[in-house]
């Protein structure tokens, strides 16, 4: 169970907000490693990046549940600059409405040529987090708003269909 004072997020930052211009970073980091790699290599780092970094998340997660996975995403989203995003916390499930992607809005806003496959990395990053937490999660929309859902393991699925491009 994760101590009151720490925060749920797997880093500690000074600032009420992060910087947007980071999605610049992200957004190339994607690229490079698309093109470097290609999709399964992509897929394989953000299994990774998931399982590996976020730890001691995924602990929390596996320890509190559901709640646990409302309060990081909560706290996640507080600190995005230019987030429009719901989280409700059900009995069963945990649904995270992304009415405006902040990454997907600050790049688009700066006329980024923002990879197409940039909303799969919350899909694969998600999915991975929620299997080394013992639960199921998926993605539905993407290319700004999206809703992401958590539950018991087994219960979610991700459809590659319900997860739309960036255009």
């Amino acid at each position: 169970m994760m101590d009151s004072w720490k925060t749920p997020l797997p880093y500690t930052d000074t600032k009420p907000q992060g910087a947007a211009d980071f999605y610049f970073a992200i957004n190339a980091t994607f690229r490079f490693i698309l093109r470097e790699r290609g999709e399964e290599g992509f897929a394989r780092w953000l299994t990774d990046l998931g399982r590996d970094y976020f730890a001691p998340v995924n602990a929390d997660w596996r320890a509190d549940g559901l709640p646990a996975v409302a309060r990081y995403w909560r706290a996640f989203f507080a600190a995005e600059p230019g987030a429009e995003v719901a989280v409700q916390e059900r009995p069963a499930e945990v649904e995270i409405a992304v009415r405006r992607c902040p990454a997907i809005a600050h790049l688009k806003r700066h006329r980024r040529r923002i990879v197409p496959e940039y909303c799969r990395h919350c899909a694969v990053l998600g999915g991975a987090r929620a299997a080394a937490a013992d639960l199921s999660m998926c993605v539905e929309g993407g290319n700004g708003a999206c809703i992401h859902r958590y539950a018991a393991a087994g219960v979610l699925r991700q459809d590659p269909a319900a997860l739309k491009e960036v255009r």
